[in-house]
């Protein structure tokens, strides 16, 4: 599991992807959100610009992200 850090009270979803290095672009993080590649504390979401809280756990390729 990684964990990740957050400064200030959220990151949005696909500025998580970037910073985690799951995926390399902005625009590859809206595409696997866009295609349901993506779970938000265990649900598939479709929001690229999802605020992700501390406590929150980001599922993405078998890689969890947990926020803290």
């Amino acid at each position: 599991m990684i964990e990740f850090k957050v400064t200030g009270d959220y990151i949005p979803m696909i500025q998580l992807l970037k910073a985690t290095g799951l995926v390399s672009t902005g625009g590859e993080a809206q595409i696997v959100v866009d295609e349901g590649e993506v779970k938000h504390n265990g649900e598939v979401d479709y929001r690229k610009r999802l605020k992700v809280k501390k406590g929150d756990v980001v599922e993405f390729r078998g890689n969890k992200i947990k926020v803290i």
